[in-house]
């Protein structure tokens, strides 16, 4: 019976490790259809961010309360996940409790801080869902998240109450049966532990036989569901367990306010100022895109960018535009942007290559009153806990929309034929800008 376990053991770890790199190869390949860019300077800097943003957690703690009960479950997911290291290794080679006896001591102390950092995961994560579902704070509730973004939320907080009282009863029917002298179990006693020590009375009443049919459902539903939540995250929000950390390192140094500058825009201006300097022949029949239309244009930052949203919607409760009822949030932003991503790479896996479906990221996923309602204040960027930048790929749209399209509205129009003509978005002549100071004596 033991090696049917071990070897049923290895067969679904195998299998689960296998079906989660084939999919995250796919979402690296969908990641690298965009553009390159090298962002690769200041790397102290970039390390600095790793630790403060992605470990520390640095921006969750302008709301402390919501920050120590995120914390708690980032923790136990990490680290009592090291657990699942014995978990392993038990699974393969049919032993009980094998780290004890090398630990000493120090092995119940690890596993009890691991069973009050579970208590702890249970106590935030309760309290995550009332905060969804039951007080349904205003960016859990907006209309961006319906269907599935919201289920999936609920999901994973479900999931996570399922592991955390999984790992719990493992462990009060484990020490029960050691204390019972149960073969197997009491070749490596432990003694019991500091929480689940108090639901060994809700399993006294079962014999031996059924309090191994305990533990072993436990052990098995508890390694299992790690297994499938390892394999759901691809498909899921809470990706950004895995990417927010590499996207805390790529995040963009510059100050907010800077914005990009292309070359090409740049040398067309000065090719019309001085066209002689203007290419020729083939050089010159090369045409360059402004801005993108679909993913293919956007960096390859901006499509790890989307793939590491959470959801959590702190740039959409922070931007103007949303709070004032337009179409704009910068969220949706993002979620349209994966959304295309994923449905051009489902096109790839699909044909072998991208066929063209007829739809881009702009117009058929977002809209151009979406992008006119951005004011660039940067208050999305600033709130995101995973330095994410909805601006830079609204930003990119927009040049788009308007050195390709000529689509602009009459009031950018006017701006722009201001500026052209009076080197100010105001109809004012530069010869009668400083009149409003003749008046002042």
């Amino acid at each position: 019976m033991q090696i049917i376990q071990q070897v049923l053991f290895i067969l679904v770890s195998a299998f689960s490790v296998w079906f989660f790199s084939k999919k995250a190869r796919e979402i690296s390949r969908n990641i690298k259809l965009g553009r390159d860019e090298d962002i690769s300077d200041n790397k102290p800097q970039r390390w600095k961010n790793v630790l403060l943003l992605a470990f520390g957690q640095k921006k969750m703690f302008r709301n402390p309360l919501v920050a120590i009960l995120h914390f708690f479950v980032y923790a136990g997911f990490v680290i009592i996940n090291i657990e699942v290291l014995e978990i392993v290794l038990e699974g393969i080679f049919g032993t009980h409790r094998m780290f004890a006896p090398l630990l000493g001591s120090f092995y119940n102390f690890l596993i009890n801080s691991f069973e009050v950092l579970a208590l702890l995961v249970l106590l935030a994560v309760v309290i995550f869902l009332v905060r969804r579902n039951i007080i349904k704070l205003k960016r859990f509730v907006s209309k961006d998240l319906n269907g599935w973004p919201r289920n999936d939320a609920n999901y994973i907080l479900i999931i996570e109450i399922v592991l955390m009282s999984l790992f719990l009863f493992l462990n009060a029917s484990d020490t029960l049966l050691q204390a019972r002298g149960v073969e197997h179990y009491a070749a490596h006693p432990t003694g019991n532990f500091i929480i689940s020590q108090y639901l060994q009375p809700i399993l006294n009443g079962l014999d031996n036989s059924q309090l191994e049919i305990v533990e072993r459902s436990c052990w098995w539903l508890h390694i299992v569901g790690i297994f499938a939540f390892l394999n759901y995250l691809p498909y899921s929000k809470h990706l950004h367990i895995i990417l927010a950390f590499p996207n805390a390192y790529y995040g963009r140094l510059k100050p907010m306010g800077q914005m990009e500058n292309m070359p090409s825009i740049q040398k067309e201006v000065l090719y019309a100022m001085q066209p002689e300097l203007a290419p020729t022949g083939e050089q010159a029949a090369v045409v360059q895109k402004f801005g993108a239309k679909d993913i293919q244009d956007l960096s390859w930052k901006n499509l790890m960018d989307a793939y590491s949203c959470t959801e959590c919607g702190r740039c959409s409760a922070a931007c103007p535009a949303t709070q004032t009822g337009k179409l704009l949030s910068p969220r949706k932003i993002m979620m349209d942007t994966r959304d295309r991503v994923d449905n051009v790479g489902k096109n790839i896996n699909a044909n072998g290559e991208f066929k063209d479906d007829g739809k881009s990221l702009l117009h058929d996923y977002i809209s151009v009153e979406e992008l006119s309602a951005c004011t660039t204040c940067n208050a999305c960027v600033q709130e995101c806990p995973v330095s994410i930048s909805p601006l830079d790929i609204i930003m990119q749209l927009r040049r788009y929309l308007v050195m390709e399209e000529s689509n602009t509205s009459p009031e950018w129009a006017a701006m722009f034929s201001n500026v052209e003509n009076n080197f100010a978005p105001r109809k004012f002549s530069p010869e009668d800008r400083d009149k409003w100071a003749e008046e002042m004596k």
